[in-house]
């Protein structure tokens, strides 16, 4: 994502699904065989509780670290956010490995408005990445400015509204509590355009 940060929600969501979805399948097939007869609404709920923690925790983590942890923590959040998702996805009994639910982590995380709009997105990602691999190599862009670009691209992913949530976790005597405020509201408001997705797919 360093490397292309322009595409960064794009890289973060085909690694979500590549990593992420086999654990989410996992975790569904093991939730259901503890637990006879639970619902899909039921088991995409205790997705919501666990990873809505996550998300309490590094915001809080970050309010405590100031600016620097404000960024890695948005790249975080994102990460923590699609696998929220993937594990929805399962609960719906909707395969979290297939390639289109990295389109649906970028509607739904509204980087992109439409389907169609975000699988375009994806291609140009991967194929970049690709290109990336041929052409290994410094960009020769300051570090400083890839990384702040990197952590605005991600924190529109979160649903950190964004770099002013970011850049407000790091005010003296509050960044605690703004930090956990800010990833669990961006987190449940995801969370309920999940269940609607998936509810009816």
């Amino acid at each position: 994502m360093k490397a292309d940060p322009q595409y960064a929600p794009e890289h973060l969501a085909l690694e979500a699904v590549r990593r992420l979805g086999p654990e989410a399948q996992r975790w569904a097939a093991q939730a259901r065989a503890d637990q006879p007869g639970v619902t899909p609404d039921a088991l995409a709920q205790q997705a919501v509780k666990r990873f809505t923690n996550h998300a309490r925790l590094s915001g809080a983590v970050s309010g405590a670290t100031g600016l620097p942890g404000a960024v890695v923590d948005v790249g975080v959040l994102a990460w923590t956010q699609s696998r929220m998702v993937l594990h929805m996805a399962a609960a719906y009994e909707v395969d979290p490995t297939a390639p289109e639910r990295a389109a649906d982590l970028l509607v739904l995380q509204r980087v992109h408005k439409a389907a169609e709009a975000a699988r375009l997105a994806l291609g140009v990602a991967a194929g970049r990445e690709r290109a990336a691999r041929l052409f290994a190599g410094s960009s020769g862009r300051p570090l400083t400015g890839v990384m702040l670009k990197l952590g605005v691209k991600l924190a529109q992913m979160a649903g950190v509204r964004a770099a002013k949530r970011m850049f407000a976790k790091v005010i003296p005597g509050a960044a605690v509590v703004l930090g956990t405020w800010a990833n669990s509201a961006a987190t449940k408001d995801l969370a309920r355009r999940t269940t609607e997705h998936f509810a009816r797919t």
